[in-house]
């Protein structure tokens, strides 16, 4: 598959454009093309990782099969098969990476769920004891495991980092109906992925869940537990006290890292040999958790 970085190389111009995605309006429904950008540190890098759209989509529409298999909330997802896509898009270029959709009301919210005390959450219990506002026991390691898992949400930001807020300011925020609903519906489906994937000898560190409303009905919508938006480590590999390397990107920050770039501004150019090798981590985890399943 040839590497896609912007829509409007195939002539089609985007109604908004993501560090990732690039999205159509078509009324009633969204056209949601995963392009093979990738991002570090909010900044998206000059050169795409091959294929990398195409993972991506795979990776939600196998969690979106599932969900609905479940029963466990709906999902925005119509199809991603390209030859339902109305024209202008009913185009080969687009598939595999591509999923047509319900067009919902997006609450601003950003629905993180973390199973195990890593990343920000480490930082933040060290300094205060705490996570996100979420008092937890003293004497945790890195990684531990929460039991149970905490919902910590974050208000979603038009750029940068989104800002982590307390129960009663996301509930301020969505309507404290909505931010119930919210709540246990992320609890759930981390619980079920979280099964699924420990299965396969995986487990998911936290994830970070989008939705919207149809009228009255929560919609789960946007990427679903891809490497993106969740943290996958191996079983095997997990021991508190340490963090295990993760199936996502963590390979692109520690390079960039290590050449002293300032996180900010132009990025460092990035050889193909580590462009291969974070596209090789998001096969392997697509291959662990659905066997290479395909996307449509």
């Amino acid at each position: 598959m040839k590497a896609l970085v912007d829509c409007s190389e195939l002539g089609l111009a985007p109604d908004y454009r993501g560090k990732v995605r690039d999205l159509f309006d078509l009324g009633e429904r969204l056209l949601i093309v995963a392009t093979d950008r990738i991002s570090a540190y909010d900044v998206v890098m000059t050169e795409p990782v091959p294929g990398k759209g195409a993972l991506l989509t795979g990776i939600s529409v196998a969690w979106f099969r599932r969900i609905e298999a479940a029963g466990l909330v709906r999902h925005h997802l119509i199809s991603a098969d390209w030859r339902d896509f109305p024209a202008p898009f009913r185009r080969e270029e687009l598939a595999g990476r591509s999923m047509l959709v319900h067009k919902t009301q997006r609450f601003d919210l950003e629905c993180v769920v973390r199973g195990y005390l890593v990343g920000s959450g480490w930082k933040d219990y060290r300094a205060t004891g705490a996570v996100c506002g979420v008092d937890l026991p003293p004497g945790l390691k890195e990684a531990a495991r929460l039991e149970p898992p905490i919902f910590t949400p974050a208000t979603k930001a038009a750029s940068g980092h989104d800002l982590n807020v307390g129960p009663a300011e996301a509930a301020a925020i969505v309507g404290a109906d909505w931010f119930a609903r919210l709540a246990a519906a992320s609890r759930a489906l981390y619980g079920f992925a979280a099964d699924y994937a420990a299965a396969r000898g995986i487990l998911i560190a936290d994830t970070k869940l989008e939705f919207g409303r149809l009228g009255d009905e929560l919609v789960l919508i946007d990427e679903v537990f891809t490497p993106d938006s969740s943290r996958y480590w191996e079983r095997a590999a997990w021991t508190p006290g340490t963090t295990p390397d993760s199936y996502d990107k963590q390979i692109l920050r520690t390079y960039l890292d290590a050449q002293g770039w300032g996180r900010s501004g132009e990025p460092p150019s990035l050889p193909a040999e580590l462009l291969a090798r974070i596209a090789e981590r998001y096969a392997e985890i697509h291959r662990i958790l659905f066997d290479g399943e395909a996307g449509l």
